[in-house]
């Protein structure tokens, strides 16, 4: 079965004023739609009908080799979008609860240290890509970030939140200043999603 393009949680206006609602439909409608077709072109020439997504990031060396960069490519930007739109929420913002917190708080010393270490990542990195908060392979939480649209699933790394930095995700509305973007994220980060991730990966 063909991956579709996922609809997004909420609707396409309601993560104004932070994120806007034509700069959210051109991503998710255009950009988005683009990495699913070309997803699943490069699927079926791999001939790996039938795989889900993280089956198929978390195995690209088990692909055939002329493969692996249209899969590292468009079943990244697949990946990592539909991720992506699930980090946010209308009416979210503010900082993790519970365990995940606890967590934070052991790893990083407190939230503030976290935000800091995770928007310093997004704003530093060089071109097109990603930031990342992760469960690396030795179990513990990790601020990286990755390039173009490699996925921290093929890394061996179990996301839970993102921002995406490549231009076309905020220019719109702010230009050239990857930093106020970076600021507006906060106002909309759905931690809820976040420690739902969070728990099944500590299971």
């Amino acid at each position: 079965m063909a991956f579709e393009l996922p609809a997004l949680p909420y609707a396409y206006d309601a993560l104004e004023p932070y994120y806007q609602r034509e700069n959210l439909e051109i991503h998710h409608a255009k950009h988005h739609q683009t990495y699913t077709d070309k997803f699943n072109e490069a699927v079926s020439k791999a001939g790996l009908d039938g795989k889900s997504v993280v089956e198929i990031l978390s195995n690209l060396e088990s692909a055939p080799p002329e493969s692996r960069v249209a899969l590292t490519n468009h079943g990244g930007g697949y990946y990592n979008h539909a991720f992506f739109w699930e980090c946010m929420a209308p009416n979210a913002g503010g900082q993790p609860q519970g365990a995940l917190a606890d967590d934070i708080n052991q790893r990083f010393g407190s939230f503030d240290v976290l935000k800091d270490a995770f928007s310093t990542k997004a704003l530093n990195h060089f071109g097109s890509g990603w930031a990342w908060l992760v469960i690396n392979e030795r179990g513990e939480l990790e601020v990286t970030d990755s390039h173009d649209q490699i996925s921290p699933v093929s890394l061996g790394h179990v996301p839970l939140l993102t921002i995406d930095v490549w231009e076309h995700a905020y220019y719109l509305k702010y230009k050239n200043a990857r930093a106020e973007w970076i600021k507006a994220f906060w106002e909309i980060v759905n931690w809820n999603k976040v420690a739902e991730r969070y728990s099944q990966a500590k299971g």
